[in-house]
């Protein structure tokens, strides 16, 4: 017979406490059932909000989860800060284990800066912001943290092609008290988590890709949200005061949140 040390007594009985509360959440019907036109109410004042808004700043933290061959989950962190001023000034940094990343957009130049490898990239992308965010992420494949979020009519966006909406109620996230609404799509499962009150402004926003071997997620969580005069005006044009190298978007390696290590397989 052997015998479980205290420590393992512990964690058989969290791993037992965990899978009775799973299997009761997978076979007990939400108490509260969707509302969807409050839902949408929710969504579209959000999208209202951020559409108003001429100037916007805030802090970040992303997990992305992936998948290994072998089945098991891993979850990479990252963090950073975004300031914008529509209708056409960007700036995001973001910083993870891997890499230490700046993109800057003043209008009509895109410049992306691998601080940890002292080398960056531009292209010519004149337009608005959400030009930006089509043109990088289809382009260029460096898509823009959040880009959702970013843009100017955040409603259409978000609820293309939703075909389930469940009103879960509240939720606290960096003690703020937000409404929590999970929606589906065909392919995506996403989660949103609003703030109360008169700023909406996105709190937590979780996607997970269900067509995926076993439905990684990937999550971005705000905090320090400021808006209109509170954010202080920049210039948002690159400032080479490091010296770095230009070079070609290929040649910059390793900036993405998922590093050029990982090799991509099939999804299943």
């Amino acid at each position: 017979m052997v015998k479980l040390s205290c420590k393992h007594c512990l964690t058989a009985n969290w791993r037992s406490s965990v899978a009775l509360a799973l299997a009761v959440t997978l076979i007990s019907p939400l108490a509260a059932r969707a509302e969807e036109p409050d839902a949408r109410k929710l969504v579209k004042a959000m999208s209202d909000y951020l559409s108003a808004q001429k100037a916007i700043s805030f802090a970040y933290d992303t997990n992305f989860e992936i998948v290994t061959t072998e089945h098991q989950k891993l979850l990479l962190a990252s963090s950073g800060k975004v300031e914008m001023g529509r209708p056409d000034k960007l700036r995001v940094t973001r910083t993870g284990g891997f890499a230490d990343v700046e993109m800057t957009f003043d209008g009509k130049t895109a410049t992306v800066l691998g601080k940890h490898l002292n080398l960056y990239t531009q292209a010519d992308l004149p337009g608005t912001i959400d030009h930006l965010v089509d043109e990088m992420r289809d382009k260029l494949h460096r898509p823009v943290p959040g880009a959702d979020l970013l843009l100017p009519n955040v409603y259409d966006e978000l609820m293309r092609d939703v075909v389930d909406i469940k009103d879960l109620g509240s939720g606290v996230i960096g003690g703020v008290e937000c409404d929590h609404l999970a929606f589906r799509t065909k392919e995506l499962d996403w989660q949103l988590w609003i703030a109360q009150g008169e700023k909406p402004y996105p709190c937590r926003y979780v996607i997970t890709a269900t067509q995926v071997d076993l439905g990684p997620q990937y999550s971005i969580q705000i905090s320090d949200w400021k808006t209109g005069t509170d954010v202080v005006a920049e210039d948002y044009s690159f400032k080479n005061t490091t010296d770095a190298k230009k070079v070609e978007l290929e040649k910059l390696v390793d900036i993405d949140e998922l590093p050029d290590r990982f090799a991509k397989g099939d999804s299943k």
